[in-house]
């Protein structure tokens, strides 16, 4: 049985876990690789120590998006942005639901990616965050890319599904629900449990995953920062020992 306590902090769990070889660590902090993700994370007590080692491993000026962490940054640290959301979770002991045909997505496929995100606007997606887990597609008759969701964060026990989105032409089709519940299918068949984020506001999202079966488990709070730009350097008491 996947504990669900591990969803409480999954960026850091994920970093320090599955996706390890994608993360750069001082001290307590850790962020992705760039072109991976932006997502960093710091100890679910922090000090000013951890605050300094994020900033010195991000860098002056620099984004640090703390996804659902509600740890308050230190003077200094601007905010970029503030979202309501919610985490929903697929229930334990419920059935998988059946797959239905879609496409493998993988680094070839990342130039047509990157442009259905360019027009959807799904969420952060770079380069490289393909290397995070499966992606899935759908394309139309022209070979167009319309639709895609993928994995992302993996918490031990656990697999976030993300980046779901379809080409405003492409809408009403059901392209959604069929990738989500093929990645749903593929999470369950691995023995590990499904889980997603989405913003409050994004009524329809909501709707469409509670369909599926999807249940909340969480309201959480989306948050961003920039680094300070003073050079206040790194605390003397700092355990860090440097990007790797």
């Amino acid at each position: 049985m996947a504990d669900d306590a591990v969803l409480d902090d999954p960026v850091g769990e994920s970093l320090r876990g599955h996706h390890a070889h994608l993360a750069r660590r001082v001290g307590r902090a850790a962020t992705y690789l760039p072109d991976v993700a932006t997502f960093s994370a710091i100890s679910t007590d922090p000090d000013a120590t951890d605050w300094a080692d994020l900033a010195h491993l991000l860098g002056e000026g620099a984004f640090a998006d703390m996804f659902s962490r509600p740890a308050q940054p230190p003077a200094g640290w601007e905010p970029v942005f503030v979202l309501d959301g919610r985490q929903m979770i697929w229930p334990e002991g419920k059935q998988a639901p059946l797959p239905h045909p879609v496409l493998d997505l993988g680094p070839d496929d990342v130039p047509d990616m990157l442009a259905l995100v360019d027009r959807t606007r799904p969420g952060p997606f770079w380069k490289r965050t393909v290397d995070l887990g499966t992606y899935l597609g759908v394309r139309d008759g022209s070979g167009t890319l319309v639709a895609m969701a993928g994995e992302r964060l993996r918490p031990p026990g656990w697999t976030e599904i993300s980046a779901v989105c379809t080409s405003p032409e492409a809408r009403g089709q059901g392209h959604a629900a069929r990738l989500v519940a093929a990645l749903t299918a593929r999470v369950l068949a691995r023995g590990e449990r499904p889980f997603l984020h989405v913003a409050e506001a994004n009524t329809t999202a909501i709707a469409l995953y509670e369909r599926l079966g999807f249940v909340t488990r969480a309201r959480v709070t989306f948050q961003g920062f920039t680094t300070p730009t003073t050079a206040s350097g790194r605390n003397a008491g700092s355990t860090g020992t440097g990007p790797t």
